[in-house]
């Protein structure tokens, strides 16, 4: 019973260490199939991810205060609409912009 317990422990372990193993060369071909299938909305996300990087953290705090007018509130809209429709192109975009914005507002404080 203990051999047993250990082989499926040493088991799980070793599927584990393969998954990891994997990640670092499946998600370079997630990005590239992305770029591929949505090249309007992979540049969205490099406006969106250029944005935080060159705002300032009051800027941020500043746009945050103040939504969005006119065309560009109406562009945000259609955009926010596609996303909505189309859960593969959802996905992709979070994957992209994710940890850029998130690291931004970890660094001016707006997340704990």
């Amino acid at each position: 019973m203990a051999v047993e317990r250990r082989v499926r422990k040493e088991t799980a372990m070793l599927r584990r260490a393969y998954l990891l193993a994997l990640v670092p060369v499946l998600l370079p071909v997630g990005l590239a199939w992305a770029q591929e299938s949505y090249p309007i909305m992979e540049r969205a996300a490099q406006k969106v991810i250029e944005k935080y990087q060159t705002s300032s953290c009051q800027q941020l705090a500043q746009q945050k205060s103040q939504p969005p007018t006119g065309q560009k509130a109406q562009m945000e809209q259609r955009a926010l609409q596609a996303l909505r429709n189309d859960p593969q192109m959802r996905t992709a975009f979070i994957n992209r912009v994710a940890a850029p914005i998130a690291n931004k507002l970890f660094e001016c404080g707006m997340i704990p």
